[in-house]
């Protein structure tokens, strides 16, 4: 009976270390849950101080005190590393904040994010200033971005759309109100289609205008034909279309006017127009002339494009535009339009210039973090806007036809906008699937 009670007990330990193996690669939140987090813990807890004196963030402390402790206390005065005011789990890591003393900032403890890193044994260390004189530390345990699924509660609101999930765990999301304009850059395969799907995907749940430029013949964009207002496939069309959206912005202007108001969401409910979104895929299509006489067309297009991206947030007209690249080198007023772009979103690129055209004015380290996203990661960017924030971001794995679908479910909260009927699209069917011929038996001659 020894013998029997010995073997179920090996068998149970191998079962739970099995399982313990099993979660680790396949739920990975329930490992951490079980074993990561107490372990991270108890590893913080044990080695905080030295490992804060080993990255130097700590600082001597103050005559009086350092007196104290030498003539009272009777002992070794030590320098002070922030005081550690509270530690919490989340399914995805650990927070810790802390309280900077005196001769310590926040950008002291960002710079040693990395060594805290390896100290700790985390998957990224990323601080963040809650109120002066505290920040956060937000640990995360495991790969966040390897399996990307979006939590059941981020949902689209007010015009606010959760479109990926940043490095450390949280929702990355697009806000429309904070962040009117953005642009998205991404080389071939990067996951830049995938993460405009995503964007469109939310937006169409929101009652808002969709506006689509999609000069390689639509065929990222026709597919929501459904839930879009308007819909062009050519430069010349999207001219048109631009010189109707300035044409709206300023009735738009009149209205906040003669109201007294400066920007649309301090209009009544009723009064309200409702809000645009312009999704320019492949801007670098609406630069290129094949002609010296079409370039007169393409300098207007683009200067009303900056028009738009300077006013026009204010009367509920917002941009979103994709590209490959888009330096100073694609023609005049790229420059003055990419300034004119808060939100920034960097897939893999193929040169370290077109990391620097969207992210310099960020942060060089965004820059170094988007020129080193592999190749077997799509969906993986670095995000960031011009008050100096970023981070990683996945984007969760959406297919065309997911997308379509949603367009096609909430088709009828397409808005109905009389200057845009010119560019309404039409509604496109997807072609039969071509049918093999019927076989005829070969005829017997007699």
């Amino acid at each position: 009976m020894a013998d029997i009670a010995t073997w179920f007990e090996l068998g149970g330990v191998a079962a739970g270390a099995g399982g313990l193996g099993y979660a680790k690669v396949h739920a990975p939140r329930v490992y951490w849950s079980l074993v990561g987090m107490p372990v991270t813990w108890g590893r913080f807890t044990w080695s905080y101080r030295s490992t804060m004196e080993v990255c130097g963030l700590t600082v001597q402390p103050a005559g009086f005190r350092a007196f104290m402790t030498r003539n009272l206390a009777r002992r070794e005065v030590r320098p002070l590393p922030p005081k550690v005011r509270r530690v919490w789990g989340t399914s995805t890591g650990l927070r810790i904040s802390l309280r900077l003393p005196a001769g310590l900032e926040p950008a002291d403890v960002a710079a040693s994010s990395e060594r805290l890193r390896h100290a700790f044994g985390v998957q990224s260390v990323t601080v963040a200033e809650t109120k002066p004189g505290y920040v956060e530390l937000r640990m995360t345990g495991y790969d966040v971005l390897r399996r990307v699924r979006l939590p059941r509660k981020a949902r689209p609101r007010d015009m606010v759309v959760p479109v990926a999930v940043r490095e450390d765990g949280s929702v990355f999301e697009r806000d429309y109100r904070t962040v009117p304009m953005a642009l998205t850059l991404g080389a071939n395969s990067s996951g830049k289609s995938m993460y405009q799907r995503n964007l469109v995907k939310g937006l169409a749940r929101l009652p808002v205008g969709l506006i689509g430029i999609d000069c390689k013949r639509g065929v990222e964009h026709g597919r929501y034909a459904p839930r879009l207002s308007a819909l062009v496939t050519d430069p010349d069309a999207a001219g048109r279309l631009v010189d109707a959206l300035v044409l709206e912005m300023g009735e738009r202007f009149d209205l906040l006017a003669l109201y007294g108001v400066s920007d649309v969401w301090e209009l009544p409910e009723k009064l309200r127009p409702v809000p645009l979104i312009v999704l320019i895929d492949e801007v670098a299509e609406l630069f290129f002339v094949t002609s010296k006489k079409d370039e007169a067309a393409r300098d207007h297009t683009v200067m009303q494009l900056v028009r738009l991206g300077q006013m026009a947030r204010a009367v509920g007209i917002h941009l979103e535009v994709c590209g490959q690249r888009f330096g100073s080198d694609l023609g005049r007023g790229a420059t003055a339009l990419r300034a004119q772009l808060t939100g920034r979103v960097v897939h893999r690129v193929n040169d370290k210039a077109t990391a620097e055209m969207g992210l310099s004015d960020i942060s060089a380290e965004a820059v170094v973090a988007a020129t080193s996203i592999r190749v077997d990661r799509p969906g993986v960017a670095v995000a960031g806007d011009t008050s100096g924030g970023w981070s990683r971001i996945r984007t969760p794995m959406t297919t065309p036809d997911e997308a379509a679908a949603v367009c096609r479910q909430f088709a009828h909260l397409t808005p109905d906008l009389p200057f845009l009927a010119p560019f309404r699209p039409v509604n496109r069917l997807v072609p039969p699937k071509p049918t093999a011929p019927p076989r005829v038996p070969p005829q017997k001659t007699p």
